[in-house]
């Protein structure tokens, strides 16, 4: 099992100003350079503790938000692509339908990929709701865009033999002919997040690492269709479970009191995440019409705030703003304690939802401080990721 550290790279105590929303309208009055650039700081260092301790890492980005500081994946990752040595690079946040730039975002994946002599891992994002005012994009026909953005990456990537025109829908060059090209052939892997049964079909088909983003017990029924489109599009064998992530929240003490105790400062994410003006959670056209009825027939809104959390039998325990530290362990989106209790909450879940290869965590988000990060990173990774990797080997042979 591969295992990859993220945090959000929030800026500190923005949550406290008392705005309506602390993304896309948040004066940048309230950001002190001195602050954000001890942060950036912060966070490079806990990156380079986890190439120490063999954590991969994974970078995303947002934009016009206090939640993430990190304008730009890409920039942080080419910095890691250097003072890095052992562990892969995740860039799962590139939000490719907001771009009006995919070739540029193939020049940078390629020359991260050289600089790290070949650890860059390829994410692509759709991109959240909140940011389709700051990008100036449409929020309709954002899956089309998506797509064809992919797929002119992946030829930029992939074509050696000079120049190529693009004339696309949403997309049009004269010339493409990226320099460097990427060090992995034909390129990078390519990731792609989904959360929905319908956006994971063309993942499955592509064949590439599908993503999910805290969707505790649903990601069964992900996992299950990304199988029935794997098998329906002719692929030999069964689904290689290196191909189905899980993000999650992880937070490991030297006691379970110290280990909830950060499971409760990581979860800060969904509080804080939540804090969005109405006018910018769901922008019309952003969200199908079916999904969006659905949501309002639940909840009365629509939005990630309005998901909630759920257990194994699809039973509703809690909204995400309002979920308690219990609440969270039991829907299966925090793993929280000591080591061997961590260990046993990822061992029972990975068995309820059928396995899965690649175990994303938010080791760090809102107020949880360097040393809590720092020590819970080092906990797990000495303690949990080595019989981790020993149980989901045993596994694949078991099902072999």
């Amino acid at each position: 099992m591969r295992v990859y550290h993220m945090t959000e790279e929030p800026y500190p105590d923005a949550w406290n100003v008392g705005a309506e929303s602390l993304r896309v309208n948040l004066p940048n009055r309230y950001c002190d350079p001195e602050v954000a650039a001890d942060q950036y700081h912060r966070f490079l260092d806990e990156w380079a503790l986890c190439d120490e301790l063999g954590i991969n890492i994974f970078v995303n980005e947002h934009h016009s938000t206090a939640t993430c500081i990190t304008a730009s994946c890409n920039i942080v990752l080419g910095i890691l692509a250097k003072t890095t040595k052992r562990v892969r690079l995740l860039g799962l946040g590139m939000p490719i339908a907001n771009r009006p730039d995919p070739l540029r975002v193939a020049e940078e994946c390629a020359m991260i990929d050289v600089i790290s002599r070949g650890r860059f891992d390829m994410g692509f994002i759709k991109g959240v709701p909140y940011e389709i005012v700051p990008s100036n994009s449409r929020p309709v026909h954002q899956v089309e865009r998506f797509w064809e953005a992919h797929d002119l990456i992946i030829k930029a990537l992939t074509s050696h033999d000079g120049p190529f025109s693009w004339e696309g829908e949403h997309f049009h060059y004269r010339s493409v002919n990226i320099w460097p090209r990427p060090w992995q052939q034909p390129h990078p892997p390519v990731w792609v997040s989904a959360n929905s049964v319908g956006s994971v079909r063309p993942v499955a088909e592509r064949g590439y690492v599908l993503g999910t983003v805290m969707t505790g017990y649903a990601a069964k029924n992900l996992f299950s269709e990304y199988r029935r489109v794997w098998r329906a599009s002719g692929r030999p064998g069964p689904v290689p479970l290196d191909r189905f992530c899980y993000c999650c929240f992880a937070a490991v003490g030297n006691s379970e009191a110290e280990g909830l105790r950060r499971g409760h400062d990581v979860m800060a994410y969904l509080r804080t995440n939540a804090i969005v003006a109405d006018q910018f959670r769901s922008p019309p056209g952003y969200i199908a019409p079916q999904v969006l009825a659905s949501q309002f027939r639940r909840t009365g809104r629509a939005g990630f705030s309005e998901l909630g959390l759920f257990d194994k039998d699809g039973h509703r325990i809690s909204g995400f703003v309002e979920a308690k530290v219990a609440d969270a362990m039991h829907g299966g989106l925090l793993f929280a304690g000591t080591p061997d209790q961590v260990y046993q909450q990822i061992v029972d879940f990975y068995e309820a939802i059928g396995g899965f290869g690649v175990l994303q965590m938010m080791a760090q988000a809102g107020t949880m401080s360097h040393e809590d990060t720092v020590e819970s990173l080092t906990l797990f990774a000495k303690e949990v990721m080595p019989r981790l990797e020993e149980y989901h080997a045993s596994r694949q042979m078991a099902a072999e």
